[in-house]
């Protein structure tokens, strides 16, 4: 990531924003990220920031940069559903900074999910290296339907790809839990039931969908996402997506 003196006239500053978390290791995956997308795309200049929990929030960083003279940024949500977060939190940046008479143009790209051949190859890379006959989409869980209905197509998907039965799981909001899709699974005949990581980071939730899928017999945890290379790729997209001639 660049230092504060950067000239922002060669790229676009783009803004990671992440739900943030009490847990210590979710910042630490987020700026990992930062830092793999800073490489990749020296042009930009890269900031992580966190809706909640952790800091620098959003605002905060569009301040930072608006009063050193930048006067671009997207803003990509480090999301992999549009629910409350996506629909609301993040819009309400914007309105924010606009507000606030903050100089820099603000623009939002789409969040990462639900569905993308770099996404499914992300969760692919992360899963453990063992046989397995079906899987488990862990999820953090949402009282939105149809961001759960997103959830449930990325798993279709996956399982179309490894040719195995997959299920979502959900640490909270909504069933099944991890030992309900595991043991819904080994009742229709599965026996080596891994866990894929539908999370960008570790975290509460995290460990809590693992650990019950674990206590019904799974026998594998893929890890989160944090800064596989396909999701660098689809951040890229997203700021193209934002902003065509920034990418």
């Amino acid at each position: 990531m660049r230092p504060p003196s950067v000239n922002f006239g060669d790229g676009p500053a783009v803004l990671l924003v992440a739900h943030g978390s009490r847990d210590p290791r979710a910042a630490a995956s987020t700026r990992a990220l930062a830092a793999a997308v800073a490489a990749a795309h020296p042009q930009w200049d890269v900031h992580a920031s966190y809706l909640d929990h952790a800091g620098p929030r959003p605002l905060e960083v569009l301040a930072t940069l608006s009063a050193l003279g930048c006067r671009r940024a997207i803003m990509v949500p480090l999301l992999l559903t549009a629910a409350y977060h996506g629909r609301v939190d993040v819009p309400a940046v914007v309105a924010d900074a606009r507000d606030a008479g903050l100089a820099v143009d603000v623009s939002v790209a789409p969040v990462l999910g639900p569905v993308s051949a770099a996404l499914v190859d992300a969760l692919i890379r992360r899963l453990p290296p063992v046989s397995l006959d079906a899987v488990v989409l862990a999820a953090a869980g949402t009282n939105d339907a149809a961001a759960r209905a997103t959830v449930e197509q990325a798993a279709a998907v996956l399982g179309d790809r490894l040719d195995r039965p997959c299920r979502v799981a959900y640490a909270s909001a909504a069933p099944p839990t991890g030992a309900e899709a595991v043991t819904a699974l080994r009742e229709a005949g599965a026996s080596r039931v891994g866990v894929a990581s539908y999370f960008l980071a570790p975290g509460r939730l995290y460990d809590a969908v693992v650990a019950s899928a674990q206590s019904a017999g799974a026998i594998a945890a893929a890890q989160p996402l944090g800064d596989a290379p396909e999701l660098v790729r689809l951040i890229a997209s997203r700021v193209a997506a934002a902003s065509p001639v920034a990418a």
